[in-house]
Order: structure tokens, then C-alpha cells, then sequence
């Protein structure tokens, strides 16, 4: 079952190919159907977040009306790098199966990163949106 749903994956990448992309395709499975498919864009769109596992995971809450992909697995031609894990971990994805390793995600780079800027302000709203939450 899983070569069925990376042969899917795989379908995916190669049309990434074919558009000049970086052929990594990726399909999101829940009760053992594909519910989403994509493949990278960003050549496309320009846009440096068009990896194929986040137009997965856009198209497969689509699909379930839901931002949580609970009991849902997604499966990727290329090792997700770390903004993709982030957005499968966000999005709750239950397994991630990959065809192979993702050798370059170290050679990104690392921007400066600077915190603590209006601290109190930001945690103040944060901390007021969950407890209007909790009230309703």
C-alpha cells in the first residue's frame, strides 16, 4: 500500500520536472484514500513557500474543513525540510513517509533572528485571544 500512495507522490514530482521545478511531489492519505496531491511551484510562483507539502496540507484541509489532519499521512518523495515540518507538526499529520533523504536542507541558510521586541504587548493580546477562547 505505501509504493501505491509513492508511486502517487512520485506522479507528482515528475510533473514539478516537467514545469522546471524541483521534482518533489507529495500526497496526503486518510482512510487509506488520497484526499491531497501537489507538487513544488515555486519556480512557478515565485513564492520561496510553495513546497509541495504545504500545497498538500492547504488542499487536504480544504478537503476536511478542518486545519487539524488528524489520523492522515502524508507521503513525500523528498525528506521535508524543516519549514514543512513545521507545517506537518502544526497541522497534526499523523505519519510522514519519505522517498529519500533531503541532503541539502543543512545548506539553507540561517537568518538573524532578534526577540523580546513589545514582549508584553505581544503575550498580552496572545493571552487575551485564549481567554476569550476558553469564555466561549
Amino acid at each position: 500500500m505505501e509504493e501505491k500512495f509513492m508511486r502517487a507522490a512520485l506522479k507528482q514530482a515528475q510533473i514539478a520536472f516537467n514545469k522546471g521545478d524541483v521534482p518533489v511531489g507529495a500526497v496526503i492519505v486518510k482512510d487509506s484514500k488520497i484526499i491531497a496531491k501537489a507538487y513544488n511551484r515555486r519556480e512557478q510562483t515565485n513564492d520561496s513557500t510553495d513546497h509541495a507539502e504545504i500545497i498538500a496540507i492547504k488542499k487536504a484541509c480544504k478537503h476536511l474543513k478542518d486545519w487539524r489532519l488528524n489520523g492522515c499521512v502524508m507521503y513525500v518523495t523528498l525528506e521535508p525540510c524543516s519549514m514543512c515540518m513545521g507545517a506537518i507538526q502544526q497541522s497534526r499529520i499523523t505519519k510522514v513517509v519519505y522517498g529519500t533523504e533531503n541532503t541539502n536542507d543543512s545548506e539553507n541558510q540561517t537568518p538573524f533572528i532578534s526577540g523580546s521586541i513589545l514582549e508584553n504587548d505581544c503575550a498580552q493580546l496572545l493571552k487575551t485571544f485564549f481567554q476569550n477562547r476558553r469564555k466561549s
